[in-house]
Formats: structure tokens, C-alpha cells, sequence
């Protein structure tokens, strides 16, 4: 897998103060990407877990890390992420995980596979959905598209029902 970019620190990604790994490679080549160059799974450096482990194990400010990119949960990335969420709550067992994904949580669960099934299991809230250049609301919350919903993964998945976080 190759890495985008990553911020040691970030207020904009999600709730708290956060690590971001933005990951190259996206399927979904939205009209109005605003990281265009990330959908392609050659952009950027290879994503080396370690190194970004310590680094945030080194931020005591932190409470959390965040997915970006490109597409986290596509077939070609979700591996790699899966094993890097593990990592990080090996370490960091309190840490929160945010993840932006042009998947709705629908089509991810109807994947029904195991891979994805863990990955969500291991999320605690999903920035869910395509962006959409026609309903882009600059005024938003850690989401760009009226379209997109912030979602709380393990109450979802507990109450079989889609549950909102209220940011």
C-alpha cells in the first residue's frame, strides 16, 4: 500500500486532536475530489507501519487517528488498513478510529466478507459516502457533501440500524 500523506496532527479530521494516514489508490474518481492525486495507487511513498506507529506513539496529545485518501476500504487497501488498525489499538488501546470511505456503510456491509467485516469492527466512527460536488456544503462538520453521514460503526452493527454521530 502506498501513503498519500500522513498529519502527526489534526483538528479537522474528526473529533479531538488525530493522527491521519491518507492512503493512495481510490476506485471512485469523484467530480470534485479534493484529493485528486491520492486516487491513484502509485502516488506517494510506501506506507511503512512502523514508522507511523512511533510516531504517534510518540504525540501524547493525541486520541485518536483518522483514514483517509483515497479509499481505506477498497479491496486493494483494506488488508493493509485492517493490519494498521490492529497495530494501533495493540498500542494504543483507547485511541478512537475515524474513517473516511466513498463506500456507504450499506455497500460495505453487503460485501459480507471477512476482511471488511473485521475493518468495521474495528472502527469507531465512518464518514460514509461519495463526495458529491452538487450538494458540497463548505459549512459542514468533517464532511463535504450534504450527501455523507458520520456514523457510529459499533451501533450500527450492535442496533442494525444506521446511527449518526452528533459532531
Amino acid at each position: 500500500m502506498k501513503m498519500a500523506g500522513f498529519y502527526d496532527e489534526s483538528i479537522s479530521n474528526g473529533l479531538g486532536w488525530r493522527a491521519v494516514l491518507f492512503v493512495s489508490g481510490c476506485p471512485h474518481n469523484c467530480p470534485g475530489c479534493h484529493n485528486k492525486e491520492a486516487q491513484n495507487f502509485n502516488y506517494g511513498q510506501e506506507f511503512n507501519k512502523e514508522e507511523i506507529i512511533n510516531r504517534i506513539c510518540e504525540n501524547s496529545i493525541l486520541k485518536g487517528v483518522t483514514l483517509s485518501g483515497g479509499e481505506p476500504l477498497c479491496k486493494e487497501n483494506i488488508p493493509e488498513v485492517l493490519d494498521f488498525i490492529k497495530s494501533i489499538k495493540e498500542v494504543r488501546p483507547n485511541f478512537n478510529i475515524w474513517c473516511y470511505s466513498g463506500y456507504t456503510l450499506e455497500e460495505l456491509m453487503d460485501r459480507n466478507d471477512e476482511i471488511t467485516n473485521e475493518t468495521l469492527a474495528n472502527i469507531d466512527v465512518l464518514v460514509d459516502g461519495r463526495f458529491r460536488e452538487d450538494l458540497k456544503n463548505p459549512t459542514l462538520k468533517f464532511k463535504g457533501s450534504e450527501n455523507q453521514r458520520i456514523l457510529d460503526v459499533p451501533k450500527c452493527i450492535h442496533e442494525h440500524k444506521i446511527v449518526q454521530v452528533a459532531v
